[in-house]
């Protein structure tokens, strides 16, 4: 049976949650009707900067034509490809730099550099490389959720305890032994999270 106090508790609880949403909503709310505002009264480029009601249009005009499921397909397709791409080449290349400390190293200025480049600068280059057509898309969300996918699991693998560590190497363990019962193991938030933001990164890039 559940105390006064525990049940005061689930009730603040309840009550914050339900503030959280309703405020979440209408920050949500406030910012659709402004930007619709904004845009209705030229304070912003509506070429540039479209609105809420412009593109509720384009959607419908998009069902009525029979090609919003299809444009909607081609992007899961899209992204699907590069995120799958992107988190197994992560994860190869983050195992690969952890076991060869001297390669990681010579490559990490290089990574870091990557990381910061704009992509989405690169993407004439890329349609010039791959042409206009799926490829380019898939290769523009590699190349943004590649980078950030590799440094998150490395720094995970990095962060593992070195009790740990120096326990496997005790008992003599190879380092694929540790690699797998250990590392990767200890490693799973951080993969989680890597799964996330790739994800996120890898909509921008499509």
């Amino acid at each position: 049976m559940k105390s006064t106090n525990h049940k005061s508790y689930l009730k603040k609880l309840k009550h914050e949650n339900h503030l959280v949403l309703i405020c979440q909503i209408l920050i949500l709310i406030i910012f659709l009707i402004s930007w619709e505002l904004l845009s209705k009264y030229n304070i912003i480029n509506p070429f540039i900067f479209s609105s809420p009601t412009k593109i509720l249009k384009t959607i419908k005009n998009l069902y009525l034509n029979y090609n919003l499921i299809t444009h909607i397909m081609t992007t899961l397709k899209e992204t699907f490809i590069a995120f799958i791409l992107g988190i197994t080449l992560s994860f190869i290349f983050a195992t690969i730099l952890y076991e060869f400390k001297i390669l990681n190293r010579i490559v990490d200025p290089y990574l870091t550099m990557l990381n910061s480049l704009p992509k989405v600068a690169l993407g004439p280059l890329i349609i010039i490389i791959a042409g206009a057509n799926t490829n380019s898309v898939i290769v523009m969300a590699l190349l943004i959720n590649l980078i950030v996918g590799i440094i998150n699991i490395y720094n995970g693998f990095n962060n593992i305890d070195p009790d740990l560590l120096k326990l496997f190497k005790t008992f003599n363990a190879k380092k694929t032994t540790t690699l797998i019962k250990l590392i990767i193991p200890a490693s799973y938030k951080t993969i989680i999270s890597s799964l996330k933001l790739n994800i996120s990164q890898t909509l921008i890039g499509t």
